[in-house]
């Protein structure tokens, strides 16, 4: 996973659309009373809680240590740990994996998948939303096209996410042991919060792809890549971001 710096209060208040749309992947995985299910990227913990609510008891995992002291702040009666998602220390622990906003920052697929299946009792369920392909591609387009305009593209990084298609993720999960039973991907146009919304965003998420990058430098190709993506994805005073979501279900059989 890139080094991101995740300032969680930032996270709840100007991205709180990550969780709110991971709601809706919660029918898929339909968390019944008295199962034990791990939610793998919990964030601040806001959709582990809306599966406690279901009678289901709720481990909460973060590789980021803001992200867990908050969520352990916000839900005192949850659990939640500090655990990298390509070291998933469980064995047949539980019914059920959660996952929303969280597998396209991690770069070992093999090892996060094999820790899913190795984490599951048999018969259980893999429930998981992330960036599929072609997610966000017009802000990594401006970026790099702002940094082509400057001079400066030999330096930028657009690559470290994981945005899979259909096809790909399917034979990763089967080759790891798991049963397909869902897969879906589609366009979800987001609405980013405010004037400077688009700023926010690559600031927040895409602060690897400038990493090589003098403080100026990247000051100035989000500044221009900002304007580049003004004409088609600032409407009506708001910002749009071009999201493709990937949606899976998948059994250990």
């Amino acid at each position: 996973m890139p080094e991101i710096v995740w300032d969680a209060t930032l996270y709840d208040k100007q991205h709180h659309f990550v969780s709110d749309f991971g709601a809706d992947v919660l029918q898929w995985l339909a968390p019944q009373p008295g199962e034990y299910i791990l939610d793998v990227g919990c964030g601040t913990g806001q959709l582990a809680a809306q599966i406690a609510e279901s009678g289901a008891v709720v481990l909460g995992s973060d590789a980021s240590e803001e992200m867990v002291l908050k969520a352990k702040a916000s839900y005192p009666n949850l659990n939640f740990e500090v655990v990298d998602g390509t070291k998933l220390p469980y064995q047949e622990k539980f019914d059920a994996i959660f996952s929303n906003a969280t597998f396209h920052w991690i770069e070992n697929q093999n090892a996060l998948v094999e820790g899913l299946f190795k984490s599951l009792k048999t018969g259980g369920r893999l429930v998981a939303e992330f960036g599929g392909k072609g997610n966000v591609k017009s802000i990594t387009d401006a970026i790099k096209g702002a940094s082509e305009k400057l001079g400066i593209a030999d330096k930028v990084l657009t690559n470290f996410w994981f945005f899979p298609s259909v096809s790909e993720y399917s034979k990763l999960l089967e080759s790891k042991g798991f049963e397909v039973e869902q897969i879906w991907l589609f366009d979800r146009p987001t609405k980013l919060i405010g004037e400077e919304g688009m700023y926010v965003w690559i600031n927040q998420f895409a602060q690897h792809a400038l990493k090589n990058f003098t403080e100026k430098e990247a000051q100035d190709i989000k500044n221009l890549a900002v304007e580049i993506l003004k004409p088609n994805y600032f409407i009506n005073g708001e910002w749009m971001a071009d999201y493709r979501r990937l949606r899976v279900k998948a059994i250990k059989s």
